[in-house]
């Protein structure tokens, strides 16, 4: 069974999302160990944990029997995200979604494709998404259907952009800040920019940068790569010692580093600003970080604008209505075939039960047969055929009936023809009785009570 415990830009305030941010590499490590000591749980097989600027999710494969409730697993799970970063436990309850069942492919793929973030069809999110399976498979926390979900997404991902317009014209949330900071920007290539951080964000802000005509950018790394990053792009590096200085005489800081402690605030600026020959009368910083990288305070200082990832996300641009649904219908078709792969797959042990039963039935018939003579083979040929003919009709029926959701049909039916009672996994669409943990989101109402009937 798949789950997708959410918390988003759509139903949580960034302050939570900034919280549950903080050491997300760990976070799959610490559930699958911490569902270990849970007594009577079902197996948990494996966690992936996704944390980007927007959202918090943790994706579980869990091996539930048929029907069985995750509630235990997903209770579990909240609390060892709840001892990693500081929320209570109850905070959590009422904060993150429950996603299960046919949803949760459905969910990811959106996810991947862009079309959940605060910019519909922006480009990092697939990466991101990747990268947090590689993280998983670096903590040995992921398993067989979990790989196959998150490069299912991958494989969706591109698919979406391929075929249609979104994301087309570099649609991205360092973009929208930089068109946001259009009205505060003369001449951009008159203005002095500080680039704080040296990663894939970093790489995509300076070249929208350059786009619209920067010239004077510099580049300075918390971790000490920025003399790496400058002589790769061509720009200079910022020695620590000079970070406030500089920080202070520029004229805009574009921030997007993985620190999770602030690296710009109002004391080392105003520190910067003593120091500095010339400091800049009106500066804009843009805080593309989560955890936010500057602090809120810098906001109370002459002459300075604080651009964070909240207020990026009130001015998102409506969803591009013909090329959103377009990619909607690529994401759907995907996942309803992530499903029926996951649906057959789920009475394999039933399949091979089953033609491990008439087979034994065969080869006693067979082996009878030739003690009573068979010199040319042709009894054994025929019970062969016989056989196959008798198969093809039942595993035909297991495939329909496992693309409709009907697998205990024809378990049922193995059991009453044959009185075999086989233990399947978990089926993709068992347990549609299961409740779902939504609610208010750190004061954002999303609807419902706490737990409540869902179906998938």
């Amino acid at each position: 069974m798949l789950i997708c415990l959410s918390a988003s830009h759509k139903n949580s305030h960034f302050d939570l999302l900034e919280q549950l941010s903080v050491d997300a590499a760990a976070m799959g490590e610490r559930i699958v160990s911490e569902h270990r000591a849970l007594p009577g749980a079902p197996a948990l097989q494996g966690a992936v944990v996704v944390a980007t600027c927007n959202r918090f999710e943790t994706y579980l494969d869990l091996d539930a029997p048929f029907g069985q409730s995750p509630l235990p697993t997903v209770f579990a799970a909240i609390d060892a995200v709840s001892a990693s970063t500081g929320v209570s436990s109850e905070v959590l309850r009422d904060s993150l979604q429950l996603v299960h069942g046919n949803g949760v492919a459905e969910h990811l793929f959106a996810v991947s494709a862009g079309l959940e973030s605060v910019v519909v069809g922006e480009g990092e999110i697939a990466g991101q998404v990747r990268r947090s399976l590689e993280q998983a498979r670096t903590a040995g926390t992921t398993s067989p259907e979990l790989e196959r979900l998150f490069q299912r997404a991958s494989q969706t991902s591109r698919g979406v952009k391929n075929r249609t317009g979104i994301g087309s014209a570099g649609r991205s949330l360092v973009r929208l800040s930089l068109e946001l900071a259009e009205s505060r920007v003369s001449d951009w290539a008159e203005t002095s920019v500080l680039l704080v951080g040296t990663g894939r964000y970093a790489g995509a802000s300076l070249a929208a940068l350059r786009d619209r005509g920067a010239e004077n950018v510099r580049v300075y790394s918390p971790s000490g790569r920025a003399e790496r990053f400058a002589t790769n792009h061509g720009i200079l590096p910022v020695a620590h010692a000079d970070f406030a200085g500089v920080a202070a005489s520029v004229d805009l800081i574009v921030t997007c580093t993985t620190a999770e402690t602030h690296v710009v605030d109002a004391a080392l600026l105003s520190a910067g600003r003593e120091a500095a020959a010339t400091p800049s009368a009106r500066q804009l910083l843009i805080d593309l970080g989560l955890p936010r990288n500057i602090d809120p305070d810098v906001a109370e200082l002459t002459g300075v604008e604080l651009l964070d990832l909240e207020t990026i996300s009130i001015h998102a641009p409506l969803e591009e209505l013909n090329a959103t649904q377009e990619a909607r219908a690529i994401v759907g078709k995907a996942a309803r075939t992530f499903t029926k792969v996951a649906e057959e797959q789920s009475l394999a042990p039933a399949v091979v039960a089953l033609r491990s039963h008439v087979f034994d039935l065969l080869d006693a018939e067979i082996a009878r047969a030739q003690s009573k003579g068979d010199p040319d083979g042709r009894i054994e040929q025929s019970l062969r055929h016989l056989a196959g003919v008798l198969l093809h009709t039942p595993m035909v029926r297991s495939r329909e009936l496992a693309r409709d959701g009907e697998q205990q049909a024809w378990l049922d039916g193995l059991d009453a023809l044959f009185g075999l009672k086989i233990e399947t996994p978990d089926a993709a669409r068992a347990g549609s009785d299961i409740p779902s943990i939504t609610g208010t989101a750190a004061g954002c109402p999303v609807g419902g009570d706490r737990l409540r009937a869902a179906n998938d």
